[in-house]
């Protein structure tokens, strides 16, 4: 591991070719490989087994994230659940009180049939988790910051108390990365990551990623994703390798320019709610400050309720209104109907998201064009 992650981003894992001194790594656009004998492979047999540009996906973010070892998927949500694949008919998981809406559904939905279910955690109050391990939870998977409510939570506490209960802590590391926060290093088995996000970086590719602790972990996972196949193809691989090179800079922008908005939004009289953890009013903000290099690039707020949002989010011009997040352009999104649809009504307003929550994923754009962008959409959307 190079000592300084700007370094590791670029020169990281397996960063060239060394059989022809290519400074990237070729896209292996092959299924299948010649084998010279019977039992006598050149490493590869079948690109869904394993892939030299997967493979060096794989590494690079194991590097990153402080791991033994890296897995590449065709999304966040193959990747979400082939770790859920490590449990089995009996097992229970307890999820933090607001996460992805999709990460909700497959649980709810999919395992569930299965007979591995989920519980509701205030993973926000550590002996409030506590309470909550009976003895069929296995694991705990927790959102630090939140989907969308930017709720944080202590990792360090959480997987101190859940390793004393024999449980996996598995961490969603999308938001952050590992530029902003490392899990492992604060305790968690398992690190999960939608890289069509920030890892990406340019809202061209979908792709996730996972990287476990241990040896063990990683044989389990390495059968399940060649059981399973849902393998990043290369050249996915190759884009998010190229997108990661750029995460150090991206990241710079994407967060200064988030704190500034979110400055903006909170002095705003328009404004009822803002949820960033990198304002010190956010009631999370000791805890992510300790964990974490700042508050992330991601936004959610509330106007008052004499604005209309739909009028909001039609007056905008710059910013996009569009599922997903990460990308260099700024996008806003409407939980209650986009990203957390598929969570029950009764089950959103319990956490806290509400229908007039706007999610804001800051891009990289001149600050100045952004805020004169939520200036004027506030303003047009006041019910006079």
């Amino acid at each position: 591991m190079y000592k300084n992650i700007n370094t590791a981003l670029i020169h990281g894992g397996i960063s060239m070719d060394e059989r022809t001194g290519a400074v990237n790594v070729p896209i292996y656009q092959t299924s299948t490989y010649k084998q010279d004998g019977l039992g006598k492979m050149r490493g590869y047999e079948y690109s869904r087994t394993g892939n030299p540009t997967r493979e060096a996906l794989e590494a690079l973010i194991a590097e990153l994230e402080g791991g033994t070892a890296g897995f590449a998927f065709a999304s966040g949500m193959a990747a979400t659940t082939a770790v859920l694949s490590l449990f089995e008919k009996g097992d229970r998981v307890l999820i933090s009180s607001n996460v992805y809406g999709g990460t909700f559904r497959v649980l709810d939905k999919v395992f569930n049939n299965f007979g591995i279910t989920y519980t509701i955690s205030d993973t926000e109050h550590p002996s409030a988790f506590e309470k909550d391990i009976t003895p069929d939870v296995k694991a705990v998977l927790i959102e630090s910051p939140a989907n969308p409510l930017m709720t944080v939570t202590d990792i360090r506490a959480i997987s101190e108390i859940a390793h004393r209960h024999g449980l996996l802590v598995i961490v969603d590391n999308t938001f952050m990365t590992p530029y902003l926060q490392r899990p492992i290093e604060l305790g968690a088995d398992i690190v999960t990551h939608s890289a069509t996000k920030y890892l990406g970086g340019h809202s061209d590719t979908v792709a996730g990623l996972a990287v476990v602790n241990s040896k063990e972990l990683a044989q389990r996972i390495a059968f399940i994703q060649n059981a399973t196949g849902g393998v990043l193809p290369p050249y996915d691989s190759f884009l998010i390798i190229r997108g990661i090179k750029t995460l150090g800079v991206r990241m710079d922008r994407h967060t200064k320019n988030a704190l500034k908005a979110a400055q903006f939004l909170k002095a705003h009289p328009a404004v009822k709610n803002v949820y960033y953890p990198g304002l010190e009013t956010d009631s999370g903000y000791e805890v992510n400050r300790s964990q974490a290099k700042n508050g992330g690039a991601m936004i959610s707020f509330e106007l008052k309720e004499n604005y209309d949002i739909r009028v909001f989010f039609e007056s905008l011009n710059l910013i996009m209104l569009a599922e997903s997040l990460g990308g260099v352009e700024s996008l806003v999104c409407h939980p209650a109907t986009m990203t957390h649809a598929s969570i029950p009504e009764d089950i959103r307003k319990k956490v806290g998201i509400t229908d007039g929550l706007i999610r804001l994923s800051t891009g990289i754009e001149d600050i100045d064009d952004i805020l004169s962008d939520l200036s004027q959409a506030i303003e047009k959307s006041e019910v006079k």
